[in-house]
């Protein structure tokens, strides 16, 4: 990959070299237990619980880290932060770094970003920060803000629309396509202007939850500059962003299109980090509009939504990205999409109808192709828990071997036989 050339931050680690990191960060932390400090409303893991002195634990450094329980509350690229745990806030930083520059693409230090708590409460956050920016800027009134997202997109844009009490309108997609059909959102846009609105959050996805499926940013920015509408976007990459801009090539999910404003990613999904480490990055001058001013007693600026926040997940995502670094980490991704290839492949031979996503790792296949009774066997996910399904979906991860998806495929193509002769 061309771009892989320029990785500034993204470099490989070995892993003793990784420990050292980390052992020095975790001692430029505070030590409870050697340094008086009256005021602070936290400690280390309860040691009557967990016991802090195992052996083992001083060549688990990311075990060191739940251990000493670090608080990263905050956003360490903007401002002061708590000067406790700077050491590990460090190692924060660094992987926003590698994020917004070497993934993508922004300028140097023209960006924020911090591990937040999932892609939920980091798509609601940017929703939070655009909400308050139109307020801010603009006078805006909330009845004046609208939420825009396709029918593909996490129900967390829904849960947005339901806390910051924001109009949330879906745009309908092509079935097989799953891209969003402009000719409805050009209605939609013009109905939601006649209503008075003025101000258009976008979300839009890298990685549909279902489908795999990627919207075209540029879609929404074109319909809605034509209507003279201020509008920002935001990235739902929660899915997608480990790994549609590392194979996709050229792109304009990231920060170099300059219509895209933040971005959401998940890295408990295909980073395989523990659950409860999602990632929110913005362009510089944005996340202020969420800074809460009463939270004068914390150091720095609170402006995240989760407020106080484990220190050790953020340890773990450049844990991950360290060990295998850019062209470790493509190697997976290609043995992945090499594998989803392969089940495209006998699918296609099933004559089974299917939308996959050509860089992207997830399989959809209609309900009506396959029996309710294989894809419970094999595990697949409905589209729907509520009464039939019309789609059951693959996801390749790493525990999604070539011989499973045979196993599957093969079964399928026994089904299509029978089916054929009756």
């Amino acid at each position: 990959m061309k771009h892989y050339h320029s990785m500034k931050h993204w470099l490989k680690l070995d892993p003793q070299e990784q420990q050292a990191r980390i052992t020095a960060a975790l001692e430029h932390n505070i030590d409870f237990k050697h340094k008086t400090s009256l005021g602070i409303p936290a400690s280390k893991l309860d040691s009557k619980v967990f016991y802090d002195q195992a052996p083992f634990l001083k060549d688990a450094p990311f075990l060191q880290a739940i251990v000493q329980n670090p608080n990263h509350i905050g956003c360490h690229t903007l401002g002061e932060s708590e000067h406790y745990f700077a050491g590990t806030q460090a190692i924060e930083r660094e992987v926003i770094h590698m994020l917004c520059e070497d993934i993508f693409g922004a300028e140097e230090n023209s960006y924020d970003g911090y591990i937040a708590s999932g892609g939920t409460e980091a798509n609601i956050q940017a929703v939070w920060m655009y909400r308050n920016l139109f307020i801010n800027e603009y006078k805006a009134r909330p009845e004046e803000i609208l939420l825009l997202a396709s029918e593909d997109t996490h129900y967390s844009v829904a849960k947005a629309s339901n806390l910051l009490q924001i109009r949330h309108r879906s745009v309908p997609v092509d079935r097989d396509s799953r891209q969003i059909d402009l000719n409805a959102l050009d209605q939609i846009v013009s109905e939601e202007k006649n209503k008075g609105k003025k101000y258009i959050i976008v979300i839009s996805n890298v990685g549909t939850t279902m489908f795999g499926s990627i919207d075209n940013p540029d879609d929404y920015a074109r319909v809605l500059a034509q209507h003279g509408l201020n509008f920002k976007v935001h990235m739902d990459a929660a899915f997608g962003g480990f790994i549609y801009p590392l194979v996709a090539g050229d792109h304009n999910v990231g920060f170099k299109n300059p219509h895209v404003s933040s971005i959401t990613l998940d890295a408990h999904k295909m980073l395989q980090a523990p659950y409860g480490t999602g990632v929110f990055l913005s362009r510089k001058g944005l996340i202020n509009n969420v800074y809460t001013k009463e939270a004068q007693y914390v150091n720095g600026m609170d402006i995240t939504l989760c407020g106080s926040r484990s220190g050790a997940n953020a340890i773990a995502v450049w844990m991950i990205m360290k060990t295998y670094g850019p062209y470790g980490w493509l190697e997976k991704l290609n043995t992945l999409l090499y594998r989803t290839d392969r089940c495209c492949y006998h699918l296609d031979l099933c004559g089974v109808r299917y939308y996959r996503h050509p860089k992207m790792n997830i399989i959809t296949i209609r309900a009506e192709d396959m029996p309710a009774s294989l894809a419970e066997e094999f595990g697949l996910v409905p589209d729907t828990h509520d009464g039939a399904a019309n789609w059951y979906k693959i996801v390749v991860m790493e525990h999604v071997e070539i011989e499973m998806l045979k196993a599957f495929t093969d079964k399928l193509e026994a089904y299509c036989k029978q089916n054929k002769t009756q």
